[in-house]
This record gives structure tokens, sequence and C-alpha cells, in this order.
């Protein structure tokens, strides 16, 4: 099968697509969707500059490729669902639909992440220090409540 010529901007969508962590399989499809082209999964990898595949490529989609990958990885901002309350309301979503149906099992489940959503069990911020900062509460020293035969053990 002889390689299809794409032009600039289909080139550029396969390029920062895959720049941005999107398979080639699922960047060939949206290709096809977007564009109505037909592209194989191996014509979209010849794209992506760290695969084999990708020798040929010309200096200018390399280029593209490293700029759209440091913004894409650098810009977290821009994507919806790392903010936290995007996150919550779409938990609120479900919940509720979960409920309607009757799902309380599915419900309950959702109102439990969202508990720890708020409750910052999703992020690897972990507090070491007791409130404001202060000490850590001693612990309760354990009280024997009775002695247990040592069975001459000793």
């Amino acid at each position: 099968m002889a390689k299809a010529k794409l032009s600039d901007e289909v080139k550029t969508y396969i390029v920062q697509a895959l720049a941005c962590f999107d398979s080639p399989s699922v960047v060939s499809a949206a290709v096809k969707k977007e564009y109505g082209l037909e592209v194989s999964r191996q014509l979209v990898e010849s794209h992506d500059p760290n695969k084999k595949a990708a020798s040929g490529l010309a200096p200018k989609w390399r280029v593209l490729f490293e700029e759209t990958r440091k913004t894409f990885l650098e810009d977290t901002a821009s994507i919806a669902i790392s903010h936290r309350a995007v996150r919550l309301r779409a938990l609120q979503r479900m919940a509720d639909k979960a409920e309607n149906q009757g799902n309380m099992v599915l419900a309950s489940s959702l109102l439990k992440q969202a508990a720890e959503e708020v409750g910052g069990a999703y992020t690897n911020r972990r507090e070491i220090t007791g409130k404001d900062g202060k000490d850590l509460p001693t612990p309760v020293s354990p009280v024997t409540i009775f002695q247990l035969p040592d069975n001459g053990r000793g």
C-alpha cells in the first residue's frame, strides 16, 4: 500500500495528538472522524519521534511534537478533571443518577469517593504533625485487662 499523502493540517493534528499521549489507534480513529480520512495505526506511529518508525520524520514535526508535549505536561490547569470542583460535580451527577435508578450500592460508593476527595485522600499531601503544626497527641498506652497464662514458656 502506498503511503497516503497527508496535508500539513492532518499531520499537525496527528503529531499533537501523539504528543498528548493518545495511542496510534485513538489518533487513527480521531483522524477518520475529524477529517474523514482512513489512516493506519502504522502511518500515525510514523509521526511519533519516540518510535523507530519515525526515523524519517522532518525536523519541524519533531519540534512541534516536543513543544506540544512540554506544554501538555506543564499545563494541567487546562484539563478540567484536574480540578477538584469538576470531579465533585461529576461525582454528584453520577450519584444522583445511581440513586434515581435505585442503585444504592453505586450511589454509596460514589458518596464515599466524594467524601475522600473532599478530605484530601487523593493527594500526596500527608500531615505528619498534629493540627496546625503542633505535636501529635501521645498514644494512650494499652491497658492490660487480664494476663494470659504463659503455659511454662516464661
